[in-house]
C-alpha cells in the first residue's frame, strides 16, 4: 500500500504561478490510498477509484493525453524502462475533489508509488516530484508546483517557481482550523481568470502580485522565529488581496468572518479560491470554538490541525 496526504496553503496563492514565493504545508491527516493487488492470466494493469463498481483498464498507449492516470503509469514506466504490471490498484480518496487541497497531486503520487512498488522499484523523490508536475498540467493548465511539491516530501515548504526547494523551519506549533464551504471550484479556471486579468490590467495587478510575495516573506520570518503573533494580519491583509483577484467567494467570506468571530488570529482562503476551504490561525484554547463556529456558518466539514508538532 501507498498513500500520499493533502496539503493547504498559507500564503501565497496565484501569486506564486508569477514567480513569488509562497508557504504551503501538508495536511496528513486527509490522504489518498493506493492498494496493489496481483492479477492472473495475462490481465492488463487496472486501476479501481472510490465510489466506483467497476475495474477499469489503463491503457499507457491512450492517445487522450487528457488521462492523468495513463500518463502517469506511462511517465513511471517509461523511467524505469518496464512493462506494465499484471496488478489492480485501488485507490481510495479522503480528500474532496475540486477543494484546494491538493487532490489531484495527491492521487497522482499515491498511484505512482503504487506501479512503481508493483515493479519492484523505489520511485525517487526528485523524480516522482517531476512526474505528479507534469502530471499537474492536466488538472491546472499552468500549475505552480506547488501542489506536488508539498504533496511528494510531505513537508511545509517555501516554495518559488524554479527555485530550489527550501523546507521551512517551525520551532513552534501553529494551530490552524480549516474549513470546507463544500463548494467544488476549478483550479484551472481560477488561475486562467486571473491569467486575463494580468494580461488585461498588468500595471494593476503586478504590483498586487508582488504585495502578496512580500507578506509570504514577512510570514516565514515570523513562522521561523517561533512568533506567530503576526501571522493572523498577514493572513488578512494576503485574503483582502487575493479578493482583488477575484477568487474569493460569499461562501468564504462567511467562513471567515464566522471564523474571526468565533476566536480565529485571523483568516484567508486557501487554494484556489472561488470555493473549496479557507484556513483560520487560532490558539489551543479558541480551537474548537472557532472550528464550532465555521459548522454554525454552513462550513459542510471543519477540523483542526497543528504544523510543528
Amino acid at each position: 500500500m501507498t498513500s500520499a496526504p493533502a496539503k493547504f496553503i498559507l500564503f501565497g496563492e496565484h501569486a506564486v504561478v508569477y514567480g513569488q514565493p509562497a508557504i504551503a504545508a501538508p495536511l496528513s491527516n486527509l490522504r489518498v490510498t493506493a492498494t496493489i493487488r496481483k492479477l492472473k492470466d495475462q490481465q492488463q494493469m487496472r486501476l479501481i477509484t472510490t465510489g466506483e463498481n467497476e475495474s477499469l483498464p489503463i491503457d499507457i498507449h491512450l492517445e487522450d493525453v487528457n488521462s492523468a492516470f495513463a500518463t502517469t503509469a506511462r511517465l513511471v514506466l517509461d523511467y524505469f524502462d518496464a512493462l506494465p504490471p499484471q496488478v489492480e490498484i485501488s485507490i481510495d480518496s479522503q480528500i474532496p475533489v475540486a477543494s484546494g487541497l491538493g487532490s489531484g497531486a495527491a492521487v497522482t503520487t499515491a498511484l505512482a508509488r503504487a506501479i512503481a512498488e508493483a515493479i519492484n522499484q523505489s520511485l525517487p523523490d526528485e523524480k516522482l516530484n517531476q512526474i505528479v508536475f507534469e502530471v499537474e498540467k492536466i488538472y491546472h493548465g499552468i500549475p505552480s508546483g506547488i501542489d506536488n511539491t508539498v504533496i511528494v516530501y510531505e513537508k511545509p515548504v517555501y516554495y518559488v517557481r524554479n527555485h530550489p526547494l527550501e523546507l521551512l523551519s517551525i520551532p513552534k506549533p501553529i494551530m490552524f482550523v480549516v474549513g470546507d464551504t463544500g463548494i467544488s471550484a476549478s483550479t484551472k479556471i481560477a488561475v486562467s481568470d486571473v491569467g486575463r486579468l494580468h494580461k488585461a490590467e498588468p500595471n494593476r495587478i503586478q504590483p498586487i502580485l508582488a504585495s502578496i510575495g512580500g507578506l509570504v516573506n514577512r510570514a516565514r520570518i515570523a513562522i521561523e522565529s517561533g512568533h506567530i503573533e503576526p501571522l493572523g494580519h498577514l493572513m488578512l491583509q494576503n485574503h483582502a488581496l487575493l479578493r482583488t483577484l477575484t477568487v474569493s467567494s460569499p461562501e468564504i467570506e462567511n467562513l471567515i468572518e464566522a471564523a474571526i468571530a468565533g476566536g480565529a488570529l485571523g483568516a484567508k482562503l486557501s487554494g484556489g479560491g472561488r470555493g473549496g476551504n479557507m484556513i483560520a490561525l487560532v490558539q489551543a484554547d479558541t480551537a474548537e470554538n472557532v472550528r464550532q463556529a465555521l459548522l454554525n456558518a454552513g462550513a459542510k466539514r471543519a477540523f483542526i490541525t497543528t504544523l510543528g508538532e
